[in-house]
């Protein structure tokens, strides 16, 4: 026991070990209670128990966030709890094109939690990598931040200029790369992402990718795309990489969760965007104010963060109240 107390003490990242491997304790299990437990066979799930999960992770998430005020100061846990507000806003737009690749490839709600929860462990370790080659790279050129904040007020501009754009799904280049490079079934076979049947041309018995595995990998590459924006707009709240990447992960478990809730209505987030946006420009233009006013204080930030996003939602529900929900594929 004695000879792993300073296996336990080593600084990794800015924190010592065991504060990593609690944060990574907690979420190995509530993957495997979700999987294990709630989900161990394909089921639908519905609105009442999308809500009851996502309550559940969202909880833990500020707890965890609570914990992290008291251990690491006040500071440190307002720039988790604005984080987490910021990546769970963002992820909204994330909601939005999944539902879009479940649409296309008519995949049903039973099979729809398990590509999402086979996307989350895709997500831990991407976000991962992006988040250590960010703070590697601000922590050796601090310039970088002035790019980040840069990047952030094109991108909000941007994203308040096609707001209104859907993504065309069926013209997306990495899907006709993977139908260009794999054999693809021309349907679902359960819950398998592979499956072994004769090739017409070969005669020969081979692997052949199904249309589930297909929407797996563009959902991990929607979160690649966003994560673009959120790794930048965290990074530029925090430089600290145990705050930026708990905040992220929590974020994400919580609105997958939220997801079979989140689809059947999320044409009521229409202005989210708009407000979306706002916040982009606000964090990406604060890094460039601190050399003109000093930083601004957190309580600011989150206050300025939580306006916007409450703004974009009350006024999303107020414009589209009324609208018919959106039907889901089943």
């Amino acid at each position: 026991m004695d000879s792993l107390l300073p296996l336990l003490s080593t600084d990794v990242l800015g924190k010592p070990a065991w504060v990593w491997l609690t944060f990574v304790g907690i979420v190995v299990a509530l993957l495997a209670f979700d999987l294990g437990v709630l989900h161990k066979q394909d089921k639908e799930i519905g609105v009442r128990e999308s809500l009851l999960l996502s309550t559940g992770y969202i909880s833990v998430a500020l707890m965890f966030g609570a914990w992290v005020w008291w251990y690491l100061g006040a500071q440190s846990g307002m720039d988790y709890y604005t984080g987490f507000m910021i990546e769970k806003s963002l992820s909204m737009d994330n909601v939005f094109v999944i539902a879009l690749i479940f649409s296309f490839f008519a995949i049903p709600r039973q099979y729809q939690h398990r590509v999402l929860f086979w996307g989350i462990l895709g997500v831990i370790v991407l976000r991962a990598i992006m988040i250590g080659l960010g703070a590697t790279l601000v922590s050796q050129f601090s310039w970088v931040l002035y790019l980040f904040g840069a990047f952030l007020i094109i991108t909000g501009i941007k994203m308040w200029v096609i707001a209104e754009h859907v993504p065309d799904i069926a013209n997306n280049p990495l899907l006709k790369f993977l139908k260009r490079h794999m054999r693809v079934t021309d349907g679902l076979r359960g819950n398998a992402f592979w499956v072994q049947e004769p090739d017409m041309a070969s005669g020969k018995v081979v692997r052949f990718a199904t249309p589930l595995l297909l929407a797996l990998v563009l959902v991990e590459f929607v979160d690649l795309v966003f994560a673009v924006d959120s790794v930048p707009a965290i990074f530029a709240i925090t430089t600290d990489p145990f705050i930026v990447y708990t905040s992220n992960i929590f974020a994400i478990l919580g609105l997958r969760a939220l997801y079979f809730a989140l689809a059947a209505m999320i044409h009521r987030f229409k202005y989210l965007k708009y407000a979306l946006a706002l916040v982009l420009v606000f964090i990406g233009t604060k890094i460039f104010l601190v050399g003109i006013i000093g930083k601004i204080a957190p309580v600011i930030s989150l206050g300025v963060t939580f306006g916007l996003i409450a703004g974009g939602v009350l006024v999303s529900l107020w414009k589209t109240r009324g609208q018919p929900a959106v039907v889901a594929p089943t």
